[in-house]
């Protein structure tokens, strides 16, 4: 999609997986940009996989559910199959645009929008060569194996859409010359130093204690193991840490157990925003030691709300957090290291730090970057739903 943007409001329908009522980053920015295109005069319309069937209308557009099955070992992701029957649906909806959110079962519908004259966009969530690393991909074939399955993603669609420069790394290797940069944003007026909540923080510490806060999805990738083994080397070392464990996932129980003695809790997850931003304002120091996320929402949301970040070097969140946060390498040690540094400069200051590097990034501004990409002008707004 190059050249002039279209004039007038578009039918964008965006496909996506591995979206719950309880997942998190993925999550909100579908939501906040199918809200951004709505109050640019557009109708997004989202088709997300789940227990049931169901059609139903948001402030975020349309929202169309396909029952389809679970994924064992994932704590409630479900998938979209059934080929013949979304194309029924692609058929009937008509889009004008399409905007995918899954790079491997879904790749095909780039075909489709090509084969039925509509611009499609892939816009990529997850390093693919992080995610072989997960899985226990060998060194030696895990570049060879991201590189192809990437080319057929560039191939299948008009553009690939990354969230940073990290994650664009991927495409630039294979040469891929239809790559876009859109950084997502944050919600800087729920997420905000003034949410600090001192009923909150005193649920968790006591005075005089660091409250640390581990706020994602308990799975693998994440790394929530760090977490844990990062609060006991601080307590060795004679840093009063407490970490809150905030989010559900399927290592809960086995993260239970590794942390049995420290004070470690668990709060499962949290439905209401505004809970999350208390406990992010509360906090003293936020960790996110996931080593292949591409953008890390939690992490911004932590910055907006004044507190700074630990984040995993291998990640793309050094790009995102900037001085207002420290990198870290995927060991205990180094994780309890960077939180040391962190404490070490002033709590003003470093809360000042966080919330200036958030405003860097706003929902506006990444609604603006997808709606360029699309080739759309904003039009006269829509009623609300």
């Amino acid at each position: 999609m190059t050249g002039a943007a279209t004039a007038g409001p578009l039918r964008i329908v965006r496909l996506a997986n591995f979206v719950t009522a309880r997942s998190g980053g993925l999550r909100t920015a579908l939501y906040h940009l199918g809200e951004g295109y709505r109050a640019a005069g557009h109708e997004p319309v989202l088709v997300v996989p789940g227990p049931r069937d169901a059609d139903e209308q948001h402030p975020w557009g349309r929202v169309i559910t396909l029952a389809g099955p679970q994924l064992p070992g994932t704590g409630g992701y479900r998938l979209l199959v059934g080929r013949k029957r979304l194309t029924r649906l692609l058929g009937a909806l008509a889009p004008d645009r399409l905007e995918v959110s899954d790079r491997f079962t879904l790749r095909w519908t780039g075909g489709w929008a090509r084969a039925n004259g509509v611009p499609a966009v892939m816009v990529s969530h997850e390093s693919l060569t992080g995610l072989l690393g997960q899985w226990g991909v060998p060194d030696r074939l895990r570049r060879t194996v991201a590189d192809r399955l990437n080319r057929r993603s560039a191939e299948a669609y008009d553009r690939i859409v990354c969230t940073t420069w990290w994650a664009a790394e991927e495409f630039t290797r294979i040469g891929a010359r239809n790559l876009d940069l859109a950084p997502l944003g944050v919600d800087l007026d729920t997420f905000h130093p003034d949410r600090v909540d001192a009923a909150v923080r005193g649920r968790y510490a006591d005075p005089g204690e660091v409250l640390l806060v581990h706020c994602a999805r308990l799975s693998p990738e994440k790394r929530p193991q760090l977490a844990v083994d990062a609060v006991a080397v601080l307590r060795r070392a004679g840093v009063p840490a407490v970490l809150v464990m905030a989010g559900d996932g399927p290592m809960r129980a086995a993260l239970r157990r590794r942390a049995a003695g420290l004070p470690v809790h668990f709060t499962g997850f949290l439905p209401d925003r505004s809970a999350v931003a208390a406990l992010l304002a509360s906090a003293d120091v936020v960790l996110a030691p996931g080593p292949v996320e591409t953008f890390g929402l939690a992490g911004l949301e932590a910055l907006a709300s004044g507190t700074p970040v630990v984040v995993n070097a291998a990640s793309a969140l050094p790009e995102v957090v900037g001085s207002a946060g420290q990198a870290a390498t995927g060991r205990p040690e180094a994780v309890a290291e960077a939180v040391s540094r962190l404490l070490a400069h002033p709590e003003g200051q470093r809360r000042r730090a966080a919330r200036s590097r958030a405003e860097e990034y706003s929902w506006p501004a990444a609604v603006a970057g997808f709606l360029r990409v699309h080739s759309a002008e904003p039009v006269a707004p829509s009623a609300p739903a």
